[in-house]
């Protein structure tokens, strides 16, 4: 029998079961089921308790004895409990959501909001969002349906949105490119909601926060509905502080460290003593690209020149940082293309090691930088690129552990801004 759990048809992306065993004792499992086992899975009863994703929202309501009058109204139940044979749903999205909505300081009283999807997930962003007051609040969809507008008739005639509300999963680990809008083409904006929380920060909020919006993936959502589910499984009080507590520890477990910098300023060396310290995984970019090319980086400069090394960098980059919970030393210049960046920043906090060009030694196994000349020059391109790529600056004296600890203590401040 499953105690406590989290059915879905894929889970490769989530973080449930590191969340709920930070927030109690009881044992909580991942379960995958076919839309095919779905039927004997629900009739058997065979749980205490299940949370429900992506795509049994809507599908578990004919199994269920009673719903609460929340999950009624949406319509959709995330979280099932079995009470002696019968099982009780309930919508703690709907709290999750609030609680995100909230945590942004955004006010949708009197805004128009679009809630991109049709879902369960969308048809609860429409109950926040009229239960905060929104004056206008309409789904869209990629064809019209019950009563959504397309992704047409917003760029024709709805561009004057406040809110964006995306419940799709556009963006969503492993496929992690893409959005279901372009928030640059909505001049009103005033928010961003986006309930993908794996990656972190979606193309979407990345695109929406360099306009200058507020933008905020669903981890803190994700962690919110959870404590709120622990309540229904276990009846227990927990504390209110027990939502932030949980999301900054997974936060600090999920969080990707970045390394950028100049050729030779440490970062591999500095890299490998900061994931021992964080007990994790180390990741040196050029070795992946290596190991991806078959061959070394000055090779690759020579067979196929810089073009194709460059290509060959931003899909390593992207794949690597896909990844969760790596310490990652980038080559000197990976951040010089912006999906580069966007792709270290989905997951990551990117740390500067700027260390001072004098004590910057060319080697010969680096093409763009085996001359004193060349790594001045670079330099001065490439300074201004980490600056602005930058979350912050480790100024480095040439100790590696002097920057290993400096880099520690910066990447958990970062952790708790």
């Amino acid at each position: 029998m499953m105690e406590y759990g989290c059915i879905a048809q894929k889970l490769g992306h989530s973080f449930s079961k590191s969340i709920h065993e930070k927030i109690d004792s009881y044992a909580y499992e991942l379960r995958e089921v076919a839309p095919d086992e779905l039927d004997a899975f629900m009739k058997a009863r065979d749980f205490r308790g299940i949370n429900v994703t992506i795509p049994y929202k809507q599908a578990v309501l004919p199994y269920l004895d009673d719903v609460s009058e929340t999950a009624k109204a949406i319509g959709a139940v995330n979280t099932i409990v079995n009470r002696g044979g019968k099982l009780f749903g309930d919508n703690t999205d709907f709290g999750g959501m609030t609680a995100l909505i909230s945590r942004m300081g955004l006010t949708l009283r009197g805004k128009k909001v679009l809630v991109l999807g049709t879902g369960g997930t969308s048809r609860t962003a429409l109950a926040v969002a009229s239960s905060l007051g929104a004056a206008y609040a309409s789904p869209v969809s990629r064809q019209a349906k019950e009563g959504a507008l397309t992704y047409d008739d917003v760029y024709r005639a709805h561009t004057d949105a406040q809110i964006l509300i995306n419940t799709t999963p556009v963006g969503m680990y492993p496929k992690t490119e893409g959005m279901a809008v372009r928030p640059d083409a909505f001049p009103a904006l005033e928010g961003v909601v986006d309930a993908v929380y794996n990656p972190r920060r979606s193309e979407l909020v990345q695109a929406s926060r360099a306009l200058g919006v507020p933008a905020e993936g669903g981890l803190y959502m994700l962690v919110s509905q959870a404590v709120l589910a622990a309540r229904r499984f276990t009846g227990r009080d927990y504390p209110d502080t027990l939502t932030d507590d949980v999301y900054r520890a997974v936060l600090a477990e999920k969080e990707n460290l970045v390394l950028i910098g100049m050729p030779g300023s440490g970062k591999t060396t500095v890299g490998r003593m900061a994931a021992e310290g964080l007990g994790r995984t180390f990741v040196d970019l050029d070795d992946e690209i290596v190991r991806a090319a078959g061959c070394t980086i000055p090779e690759i400069f020579a067979k196929e020149g810089e073009q194709a090394f460059r290509d060959l960098e931003s899909r390593v980059t992207r794949e690597v940082s896909a990844q969760n919970g790596l310490v990652i030393a980038t080559g000197g210049g990976c951040v010089l293309r912006e999906e580069n960046v966007r792709a270290l920043r989905m997951n990551g906090r990117l740390l500067w090691l700027d260390r001072p060009l004098e004590q910057l030694v060319p080697t010969g196994d680096r093409p763009t930088a085996d001359s004193e000349e060349k790594m001045r020059a670079l330099y001065r391109v490439r300074e201004p690129v980490y600056r602005a790529s930058a979350d912050a600056v480790i100024r480095s004296d040439g100790i590696a552990e002097h920057a290993a600890s400096a880099v520690l203590e910066r990447f958990s401040e970062e952790l708790n801004r």
